[in-house]
């Protein structure tokens, strides 16, 4: 042994490698230490919110408005989140209705067909198309002298303007219904407080037509958990959620309280309490009255301290408010906002 090597030896170390081995060796710690960086990363975003860290939980898969309660979503590239929800353009999220000639709404609930009316806005019209039925043409700017209607959602007053006896026909036609009329939320008209409906959302949060919240948000992984669980699978459309959500565990969703999507900021106000809407197949518009309910009912109840606020409703998806204005859209990383 030379005596180079003996004082490796001597000090428990291990001898020179041959430099190519070495190299291989540096080039592989190189790769591992980069691979690492990259995923704290990804999980962790180098810059902060108003003195709050940002670590990335996900990535927006799908982004969604439903511009008639009840009618087919329409899926978007990108949106503006605004304090009534997402939006792009004249296209807003639930600002036109269905109602009785009393006033009271019509929605899935009581009409499932409704799920199978395809939406648009183009052109300064909104447009419906059902089967079996000519399109349905309506001015984005109703005249002045279309009678505004009082409207009753969940037991709440709101407004909307009446669109004429041309869709009030086409829509009785395809229902073969009693007489149905469609109105739309207008700016300057008074909208509703989804504080006066739960309590856990703030006074900021507010609504035209939706259920109760701005904005809904689900992730893939918590609906392929559902389905693990399910003989016939569900659609993501069955839930109907503004923002998908992929790359996190399922029901993840529930815990991040502040998010942050493009330069837009969400506060989550309470899950979602799923109701017999869910249970309308939205390719069919056939109404099954008991899944997903059931198998959601067998593992998705609230803690028995929130019964007050949950009831016997299972749980699935997450309500959230609009904390920072702005756009969002499909591709953008999801941060929750860390404290």
């Amino acid at each position: 042994m030379s005596g180079s090597s003996a004082a490796w030896g001597g000090f428990g170390l291990l001898p020179p490698l041959p430099q190519s081995r070495a190299a291989w060796l540096g080039a592989a710690g190189a790769l591992a230490l980069a691979a690492l960086l990259g995923a704290a990363a990804w999980r962790w975003a180098g810059r902060r919110a108003g003195g709050s860290r940002l670590r990335r939980v996900g990535t927006v898969a799908g982004v969604f408005v439903y511009p008639v309660k009840s009618c087919r979503g329409v899926a978007l590239q990108r949106a503006q989140a605004t304090p009534m929800g997402l939006r792009s353009g004249d296209m807003r999220d639930r600002f036109w209705l269905f109602i009785k000639e009393d006033g009271h709404m019509v929605t899935a609930r009581q009409e499932p067909r409704l799920v199978l009316i395809a939406v648009n806005c183009e052109n300064g019209y909104l447009t419906l198309n059902a089967p079996e039925m000519k399109e349905l043409c309506v001015p984005l700017k109703l005249s002045g002298t279309n009678p505004v209607y009082n409207c009753r959602l969940f037991g709440m007053d709101i407004q909307g303007r009446d669109c004429g006896d041309d869709a009030a026909q086409w829509i009785t036609t395809f229902l073969n219904a009693q007489s149905y009329r469609l109105v739309h939320f207008e700016p300057p008209m008074v909208t509703r407080k989804s504080r006066d409906i739960f309590t856990t959302f703030r006074s900021t949060d507010e609504i035209a037509y939706p259920d109760c919240s701005p904005v809904l948000v689900i992730s893939e992984a918590s609906l392929e958990d559902l389905n693990s669980k399910m003989e016939k699978k569900v659609q993501m459309m069955n839930f109907r959620p503004n923002i998908v959500v992929t790359g996190c565990s399922a029901f993840e969703e529930d815990s991040w309280n502040k998010i942050k999507i493009g330069n837009v900021e969400l506060k989550g106000t309470m899950a979602c309490p799923r109701c017999i809407l869910t249970t309308v197949d939205p390719e069919t518009g056939i109404i099954d009255r008991k899944e997903p309910l059931e198998t959601l009912k067998s593992y998705r109840l609230c803690d028995p301290s929130e019964r007050q606020l949950y009831k016997s409703s299972p749980l699935f998806g997450w309500y959230y408010g609009v904390d920072k204005t702005g756009t969002l859209q499909v591709g953008d990383p999801v941060y929750k906002i860390v404290h």
